[in-house]
């Protein structure tokens, strides 16, 4: 293994100890609350051949594992493996707790602690033949893993995943997983989501049997989070806290479907509740991930009803948490939080005057990827602004960070930052009056971020590159080509406001009243009561009023 060179057995062997000595810290008191008492996360029924005595925590850790809760599953299963050293699958569950498949690729900690887990588990002799094959299918994702095979690593735990579900066709945890190996390695610009009807298909099947499993709620949303799909999870969404009422994922996760749909009413109520709950559950003494993951999603929701001091007392929300929990998710949350509430609000001065690393204590070199926001929103900013030097610096700066997201094998997320370089390029061409070389550049910009879907860790693009085309061409003059860049956003990104409003100002402005009309009365519709502060709401107001 690759990462081996780094790392004697010895020393992985220590750190996979120590590991599981300071989890026992954490979980041991955990472990010893009656089960009876213990907080609702479903219901998961996973034999094994391990003591008996660890069945009903086993069973426990498999359901937050389903749920993305990995901090407190891989606390449960390691200390099952200091209650029975003999449970080869306790260290199966701490190696499927250190790879996150729909997030990020792991880093070196992390790899090394699956890959000693699944050596022990190996040399403990799994106690059956399925066991085997459970820690078979993961190591097919370790083995000689590399960054910049990750997704050919993803695809091998994929294929050893189905091949376990076809040999045992009545384990609901190995489709389970299979599903979500689906949804893993679903192509990003397969615009059929082949993969993802697949999964949503066999998870749809397996729910009959197990109607009150975590992962036929989870995976089937992520299954359906896409433009095409959403509203065969809705009903799925609205149900999964019934099974799991303070499992902040499970409060948040919902709102994907509620986001794809543009129901900004749910998505602010549940991500309120996920927050609150997230709040109450530090992972290794830090604030959750699931903390900043909530709040990013309900000040986006906030800000596209033009609540606009809601949106304020969120992002002071994500300001005043001290201590993040040093994760990708943790270090998104904050930046895209910070990013949005300036962008969104088209406050240019204020986005050019942000600073992109905030907490200055967190790890933000671990994640360049997302300091790419702050300076993309930086870059806008200042361009927007007529503060030329300064968007050409920052558009300099994202290249540098698209750089450092490359070598870190974030292919996706390079991409990202290409599209964000592009735009701010773009807005800086045209603040310098070269009108021609920035629609060049920005549709460069909104057509490669159309050949990606959004990654599951976000409600949407902190700013759609296709929106920024459509502003664009709206102050060159060109209003019917920027309502078709308007439509476009809003088919990707339901009832985003500045969407609503720029289509409705391009059809006024290319001569088409009904048309405008009807943009400018989704927006008050989906606004209702809030925002009276913005005057965009006034303009349409007043546009409806004149209108027979």
């Amino acid at each position: 293994m690759k990462i081996a060179n780094h790392f004697d057995s010895k020393c992985l062997s220590l750190l996979l100890t120590v590991t599981l000595m300071l989890s026992v810290i954490t979980s041991s008191a955990m472990a010893a609350v009656p089960t009876g008492e213990r907080q609702d996360i479903g219901t998961v029924s996973f034999s094994t051949s391990c003591s008996t005595s660890v069945q009903t925590d086993f069973n426990r850790a498999v359901a937050l594992l389903h749920h993305m809760m990995y901090v407190q599953s891989q606390e449960l299963f390691a200390d099952i493996a200091r209650r029975d050293p003999d449970c080869a699958m306790a260290y199966w569950g701490v190696a499927m707790t250190a790879f996150h498949p729909l997030w990020a690729p792991p880093p070196a900690e992390a790899l090394a602690r699956g890959q000693e887990a699944l050596r022990k588990a190996g040399a403990l002799s799994p106690g059956t033949a399925r066991e085997k094959g459970y820690i078979d299918a993961a190591s097919a994702f370790y083995r000689d893993w590399d960054k910049d095979r990750h997704r050919e690593n993803l695809e091998a735990w994929r294929k050893a995943q189905q091949q376990l579900f076809e040999r045992y066709p009545d384990d609901v945890d190995a489709g389970a997983l299979y599903a979500l190996s689906l949804v893993a390695t679903a192509p990003k610009g397969d615009r059929e989501y082949m993969r993802q009807k697949e999964a949503g298909k066999l998870l749809e099947r397996l729910r009959v049997e197990a109607p009150r499993h975590p992962a036929m709620y989870h995976y089937l949303i992520h299954a359906y989070d896409n433009p095409a799909l959403a509203d065969r999870a809705l009903d799925v969404a609205r149900e999964y806290d019934k099974i799991a009422p303070e499992v902040p994922h499970a409060l948040h996760m919902p709102s994907h479907i509620f986001v794809r749909l543009g129901i900004w009413p749910d998505t602010i109520e549940w991500n309120k509740r996920s927050a609150a709950a997230a709040r109450r559950q530090p992972a290794d003494g830090k604030i959750s991930l699931h903390f900043y993951h909530a709040l990013d999603y309900l000040l986006y929701a906030y800000l596209q009803q033009g609540r606009d001091d809601d949106a304020k007392a969120t992002l002071a929300e994500v300001r005043a948490a001290a201590v993040p929990q040093d994760e990708f998710a943790s270090a998104y949350g904050i930046s895209a939080a910070r990013a949005r509430y300036r962008l969104e609000k088209r406050d240019w001065q204020g986005a050019a005057s942000l600073d992109p690393r905030l907490p200055a204590d967190f790890p933000w070199d671990n994640y360049p990827w997302t300091e790419a926001i702050v300076e993309f929103a930086r870059g806008i900013g200042a361009a927007r602004s007529g503060d030329t030097p300064a968007a050409v610096r920052s558009a300099k700066r994202l290249a540098e960070l698209q750089e450092q997201t490359a070598a870190a094998g974030e292919k996706y997320w390079a991409q990202q930052v290409e599209v964000q370089r592009l735009a701010v390029e773009a807005w800086s061409a045209l603040s310098a009056g070269k009108e021609r070389q920035a629609l060049v550049l920005m549709r460069k910009a909104a057509n490669m971020e159309d050949s990606m879907d959004k990654h599951p860790v976000t409600p949407g693009p902190v700013l759609p590159a296709r929106e920024l085309l459509g502003d664009m061409l709206l102050a060159s003059g060109k209003p019917k080509e920027a309502l078709e860049a308007y439509r476009k956003t809003l088919e990707v990104n339901a009832g985003r406001f500045n969407s609503l409003y720029g289509a409705a100002s391009a059809a006024a402005e290319s001569g088409d009243p009904p048309v405008a009309e009807k943009f400018y009365r989704e927006l008050l519709e989906q606004a209702g009561e809030h925002g009276g502060s913005r005057e965009e709401l006034a303009e349409a107001r007043k546009f409806v009023g004149k209108r027979p």
